[in-house]
């Protein structure tokens, strides 16, 4: 089963880039490729998620560290959710980069580089993966499956799965139609709704999954009880320090930007902009000061402690010398 998912992964990523290959710069995307793309992202993504599994759960070395670090079903398939992000994340930055060093030294609001669309089209089947992933892993960590020979003893059948994963998508409003709204709004503006306009705009836009690895390493350090290391810190610093220049300075850089192209000054620009572009922009950055807000207020909480139990020791170690 490996090499197959092996195989998978490789041929439906090699056959993406060989779809766009022929394409010149500015080309578009029609909708026939662009299905193609979407086509072999699905494949890409369920295939990477798989292999992840097969390999933790099926092979002596995957064993291993599922018994060293006490790993449960549900905290392998998060783990693979994870690093599939990861993943996603960095096509998503590359695509980034290629659009930002072709658009922007040349039109900010008029160049494109197919890349752009090319990307929006395999990029969606992504977000539709990853609720159905992120739903494997909610419904085995609430049952009471075991782990035998790295084989899935599943005991449900498919009408308590259905009904499972509607309760999940009811009880989990909020990060099911962020996936949704990017995978099929953001799909939407990317590909039609922009009418081939600021290309520049959304290769800063893909950079924002720039810090997604570090919030995946987080929680893949956290499943491994491993939040006293120091790699969990040091992670921890560079994801706030990643998120913030991404996530939410980009925005009125990319602002002071439109401004320069339109010859307009810094508020003049930002009034200038359609309704709709600072509807969408509004949604795009009030999510993000949310969870800065709470990444900060967890950063704030971990650096208390070790401050705390760092004075605690220095006391144990003085008074220990005393004595």
């Amino acid at each position: 089963m490996i090499p197959l998912l092996s195989l998978a992964v490789i041929a439906s990523l090699s056959l993406a880039i060989w779809t766009i290959s022929v394409l010149d710069w500015e080309d578009r995307v029609t909708i026939y490729r662009g299905l193609l793309l979407s086509a072999y992202g699905a494949i890409f993504f369920t295939s990477l998620y798989s292999l992840i599994n097969h390999v933790t759960q099926r092979t002596n070395y995957g064993l291993k560290l599922c018994k060293k670090y006490k790993l449960t079903v549900s905290d392998v398939l998060d783990t693979s959710n994870k690093i599939v992000s990861a993943v996603q994340a960095l096509l998503s930055c590359v695509t980034g980069v290629v659009i930002i060093c072709y658009s922007c030294p040349r039109n900010l609001l008029k160049t494109s580089h197919y890349i752009s669309e090319a990307y929006a089209w395999f990029g969606a089947s992504y977000f539709m993966y990853d609720i159905w992933s992120m739903y494997q892993v909610y419904y085995h960590a609430t049952q009471s499956n075991t782990q035998q020979n790295g084989e899935l003893k599943n005991k449900r059948n498919k009408q308590e799965s259905t009904v499972k994963f509607w309760y999940y998508v009811k009880t989990n409003p909020v990060i099911v139609g962020h996936h949704l709204f990017i995978g099929l709004f953001g799909f939407s503006v990317i590909v039609y709704l922009r009418g081939g306009l600021g290309d520049c705009v959304f290769g800063y836009v893909y950079l924002m999954e720039a810090s997604t690895p570090f919030v995946s390493l987080r929680g893949i350090l956290a499943r491994m009880n491993l939040k006293a290391s120091r790699m969990y810190m040091v992670n921890g610093l560079l994801m706030l320090l990643v998120f913030f220049l991404c996530r939410i300075a980009m925005f009125p850089y990319v602002m002071y930007l439109y401004s320069l192209a339109t010859n307009l000054d810094y508020i003049s620009a930002l009034v200038s902009l359609p309704r709709g572009c600072k509807i969408t922009m509004s949604i795009l950055v009030l999510p993000q000061v949310y969870w800065f807000y709470l990444m900060m207020k967890g950063a704030t909480k971990i650096l208390k402690f070790r401050m705390v139990n760092s004075t605690s020791n220095n006391k144990k170690k003085k008074n220990n010398n005393l004595s």
